[in-house]
């Protein structure tokens, strides 16, 4: 059953991480289904698609929560990275994010998360 939220997160998640959805339905679906729908529904449509917060606020909170979450987030903080850069975050301003968790996750996380940037900055760098 699709809803209005399922469409505008759908929407969303295209526009920041193409391909996501069927990425998780074709990894996870058979195990949970749903799954992948489910995470578009309410992370993009319910989450990132809520009015009160600009998208790019939005991407710094995220960054900065899984930074400080630590080494074991580097796959869910790189997608963000990638999607903080396209709601229009700097390089400069993801790394300072990432950097200020060194007061709350430690220098191992914010080096870490520092490290994911780079990953994420070198594979824009190879795509254009």
């Amino acid at each position: 059953m699709t809803d209005k939220t399922t469409e505008m997160g759908r929407a969303l998640s295209e526009q920041l991480n193409p391909g996501m959805e069927e990425a998780l339905e074709a990894r996870y679906g058979h195990l949970v289904p749903g799954m992948a729908e489910g995470v578009v529904d309410f992370a993009y449509g319910r989450q990132y698609g809520r009015e009160g917060l600009a998208l790019r606020d939005r991407y710094i909170a995220t960054i900065a929560a899984l930074t400080a979450a630590g080494g074991q987030t580097k796959p869910q903080l790189k997608v963000n990275i990638a999607g903080g850069r396209k709601a229009g975050l700097s390089r400069e301003e993801i790394g300072e994010v990432i950097w200020q968790m060194a007061l709350y996750g430690g220098f191992p996380a914010a080096i870490n998360g520092l490290n994911a940037a780079l990953e994420v900055f070198a594979q824009e760098d190879a795509s254009a």
